[in-house]
């Protein structure tokens, strides 16, 4: 979230400095908090605070939800920013709209943590969207092969759904620098234009 929120506010700066309006949609699996689009240093410092002070209600993930209320609240053109780990399914038909629409960015935020087991022995593993709980025995190397080799399949996956779609998308990690990547980003843009 701390990453997110920090590319987050980079980009806005620079967006204000373009003399660009930036606004904010937080959402779970509903609208949690919506700032609409303004310029200036004094509503990005808003827009940061509400980053770091808001806590959602819901306890799930609706990237459709959310893109479908941006396609309706944004009546021009614009850069969305979609800020997420994508560890949601069924919203690929409004992420499609939303890129038709608009210049979209997709930055999935990945933790490197969530990408390797650690051999500790059996572990309560939970389903952050629908709450099922699962006994893992991490101690298996089998069991740790397999699910590094699923979190592989499901990253190509999504990487081949954006390339296919010639959707924009910039990888970052919790535990790494976000600079090289948004500085590639910015200059593969920069060379299709």
């Amino acid at each position: 979230m701390e990453l997110a929120i920090e590319i987050c506010a980079v980009l806005a700066f620079s967006a204000i400095k373009n003399g660009d309006k930036v606004g904010l949609v937080l959402f779970s699996d509903k609208i949690e908090k919506v700032v609409p689009p303004k310029k200036g240093r004094t509503h990005v410092l808003r827009l940061i605070r509400e980053l770091y002070t808001s806590e959602p209600s819901g306890d799930k993930t609706s990237i459709a939800d959310a893109l479908s209320y941006v396609n309706r609240l944004l009546n021009r053109k614009a850069i969305v920013v979609l800020a997420s780990d994508f560890q949601d399914s069924d919203y690929e038909k409004e992420h499609r709209i939303t890129s038709q629409k608009h210049d979209l960015v997709n930055l999935i935020v990945n933790d490197s943590f969530e990408e390797h087991l650690p051999n500790i022995g059996l572990v309560p593993f939970e389903d952050a969207e629908t709450g099922e709980q699962t006994l893992v025995d991490t101690s298996s190397r089998k069991v740790r092969v397999e699910f590094e080799r699923a979190v592989r399949e499901k990253k190509r996956k999504l990487k081949e759904y954006m390339v296919k779609n010639k959707m924009d998308s910039v990888d970052v990690y919790t535990n790494q620098s976000y600079i090289r990547p948004l500085i590639n980003f910015f200059q593969r843009r920069t060379s299709r234009f």
